[in-house]
């Protein structure tokens, strides 16, 4: 059951569907089955690949802290004023 890039000639979306047996996927924003299968790349795993995605998860998860506690604050501030 292999997943599949696929490219929808109808609308231009891309997606990835997996397919199973004789299956014929369509397209999930217009239901078109006029696509086009695209090459997928292959996936690279080295030390060096990991150590950018946890660079970036940190530095997403830093900036989510910042935006929750950012939120705190105007939420306390906006029910100490009015309380």
């Amino acid at each position: 059951m292999p997943i599949y890039e696929y490219s929808c000639t109808a609308c231009g979306h891309e997606f990835e569907e997996l397919v199973r047996g004789d299956e014929k996927p369509v397209c999930p924003s217009c239901e078109s089955e006029d696509l086009v299968r695209l090459m997928s790349l292959p996936r690279v795993h080295s030390q060096s690949t990991r150590d950018l995605s946890r660079k970036a998860a940190k530095k997403r998860d830093a900036a989510q802290a910042n935006d929750r506690m950012h939120d705190r604050m105007r939420y306390e501030n906006s029910h100490d004023r009015h309380g």
